[in-house]
């Protein structure tokens, strides 16, 4: 396993530190970024055949089918149960790459995302596990240039993924593939410590943390503990403003749609879910073999009045507005009612795509007005338009004779 030390960052404004502006040609970055004029139409097409359609792929983006999966057994270590990190061991020990560019933990901190090649299947073990922070993956890509790896394996989130489709073609490779995850919304290691410490008194025995479908979270602890909190009874509104940076609160791809295969949880209520992009992605899947269970993923409630909800808040928010906070008395009353009456399922997957793209047109408008016509594609504007978030004229690009009107009804 190789973790080289990479250059810093270039300064730039808009960046999540993918790494590509730590490598030696940093001016990559303005062919590369998603936050400066993403393409996602042409970047679909070239990479899956298509570009999205109606229904579903207008949320999640082109995909062949969707799964409700897990592996058993479970992946001792793992977020969920392992399908990702088992996928990158199955393409290292059937010769299929020569290499897996991923995140591992610092060795500092257990929560800091580091980026490494991993050549052994059984190193792909020690990326197991979820890390918050920034995460410069893509800084590798010289590395693995140098060492002669024409075969390549990358698992990341949507903004190095974008990149690294935008990159592709000038990288040499022999053969490439991808598998993403879903984004969920980032912030500095150091701020993630601080939001444990508000969890906890003892924040350095938490272990583990997910966000569940369930509209809980479940921390983990070294002593064997497992505590469940209601969304509601996070201390969301202690967290300082710049807590999520704005490019997190715009982001547009929040199921990465340019990989071959997704693995990510929202749709899979309880389980992992998975959406098989291309063959590509369907041979990475069909190479697990009876390892994984898989089943049709379901859905249940409605979305609406959460989406609505977030909608409101996020207005707030983003015109430097406090948060409503809920009278205490009422809190365990609707944490009661959310998993029961809330989205479930594929239709709790829709809610986060939803809520995204809400959130994205709010803060662009709101923080940099200016960077709406090139930053948001169409099928974000088709996704919050059922909320009466329509673009005005100097938001949206003009309609491309090959663009198609997408309906957001699903």
């Amino acid at each position: 396993m190789l973790i080289p030390e990479v250059r810093a960052p270039a300064p730039r404004g808009l960046c999540t530190d993918c790494g590509v502006s730590r490598l030696q040609d940093a001016k990559a970055c303005g062919r590369a970024c998603q936050f400066i004029a993403p393409d996602y139409p042409a970047m679909e097409k070239a990479v899956h055949g298509k570009a999205r359609a109606e229904g579903d792929e207008l949320f999640f983006g082109p995909f062949q089918t969707m799964y409700r999966a897990r592996l058993t057994p479970p992946a001792q270590g793992a977020q969920w149960t392992g399908i990702t990190t088992a996928l990158g061991a199955a393409l290292l020990q059937q010769s299929r790459v020569d290499a897996v560019l991923t995140m591992v933990p610092d060795t500092d901190d257990p929560w800091r995302p580091v980026p490494a090649l991993i050549t052994d299947p059984a190193g792909m073990a020690h990326a197991r596990g979820m890390r918050m922070g920034y995460a410069p993956l893509l800084a590798l890509l010289e590395e693995a240039q140098a060492q002669g790896f024409t075969r390549l394996a990358v698992i990341g989130i949507p903004c190095q993924i974008y990149a690294l489709r935008a990159l592709e073609a000038s990288l040499g490779l022999e053969h490439l593939l991808v598998i993403g995850t879903p984004c969920s919304d980032n912030t500095t290691t150091e701020n993630f410590h601080r939001f444990l410490a508000l969890l906890d008194s003892d924040p350095d025995e938490i272990t583990y943390l997910e966000f569940r479908t369930d509209f809980r979270v479940e921390l983990r602890y070294r002593d064997g503990r497992v505590r469940l909190i209601p969304f509601l009874s996070l201390p969301i509104s202690d967290l300082p403003d710049d807590f999520f940076p704005l490019t997190c609160r715009t982001c547009v791809d929040y199921t990465n749609v340019l990989a071959d295969i997704t693995v990510g949880y929202m749709g899979g209520q309880g389980e992992q879910w998975i959406l098989v992009r291309n063959d590509r992605g369907a041979q990475m899947l069909a190479s697990l073999g009876d390892q994984i269970s898989l089943s049709a993923p379901g859905t249940g409630g409605s979305r609406k009045g959460a989406v609505k909800g977030f909608i409101a808040n996020t207005a707030r928010a983003a015109g430097g507005l406090p948060l409503r906070r809920m009278p205490d008395w009422l809190r365990p009353l609707v944490s009661w009612l959310q998993p029961r009456l809330g989205p479930k399922g594929l239709e709790f997957a829709r809610a986060r795509v939803e809520m995204k793209a809400a959130e994205t047109v709010l803060h662009l408008r709101h923080s940099a007005p200016a960077k709406m016509k090139n930053m948001v594609p169409d099928h974000v504007w088709d996704i919050a338009a059922p909320y009466g978030l329509e673009p005005s004229d100097d938001e949206r690009k003009g309609a491309s004779s090959e663009r198609h009107s997408l309906s957001g009804g699903a």
